[in-house]
Order: structure tokens, then sequence, then C-alpha cells
């Protein structure tokens, strides 16, 4: 894991590792990346800003799902990799601010 996060997502890792194992199936527990981490948070905001709030969860959860696909097709899923492609999306989703909006789409003002 590349920087600590909290040692609540290590206590919530584990807690996942042996639900899973109850299940009969043997997994290690999810580890959550500093990098990670922050990509998953900002994705989160940009979710509840832009759509709903409630998304800002589900948002995160189909950026794992994608994270497992990755890895499945053999895919880079290192920290890095996996922060650049959350931040890829996430600014395709996020508004630009309106100092980098083509003034023309703005709007006009004092009509």
């Amino acid at each position: 894991m590349l920087g600590h996060v909290n040692s609540f997502f290590d206590e919530l890792g584990e807690r996942f590792r042996r639900a899973a194992s109850r299940r009969g199936v043997a997994i290690e527990a999810p580890t959550l990346s500093a990098p990670v981490a922050q990509e998953l948070l900002e994705l989160a905001r940009v979710a509840a800003h832009t759509q709903e709030r409630r998304f800002a969860p589900l948002a995160s959860f189909v950026a794992g799902l994608t994270a497992e696909r990755v890895r499945e097709a053999g895919g880079s899923v290192s920290p890095d990799d996996l922060a650049a492609l959350i931040r890829e999306v996430r600014l395709e989703i996020e508004p630009a601010p309106a100092s980098e909006r083509d003034p023309g789409q703005q709007g006009v003002q004092g009509a």
C-alpha cells in the first residue's frame, strides 16, 4: 500500500476479508492507497455536486468495479495507475471552472 490512509480502512478491509471467508471465498484484505483514496474522494465530490448527493458512494463503487475489471483484463492496478484512471473520468464529468469556459457559453451578461 502506498501511504497509510486511516486505520478504519485497514479494519474495514479485514472485515470484508472475514465476511468473504464466511462465504467460502479466500481473499486478501482489500487495501486503500492514499492516491486512490484522494481520487475517490474527488470523484465522490463531483458526483455529489453535479448529480445527486446520494450518487457519491455509488460513483466510488463503480470505480472499484472498474478497477477489478481492469485487473481481470490484465491491466495495471498500481495505486498510481488506478488514481490516474479515476482522475481521468472525474475530469470528464467535472464542469470546467468559469474562468476556463468559453465566454460564448456563459450567457449574455447585463441583458
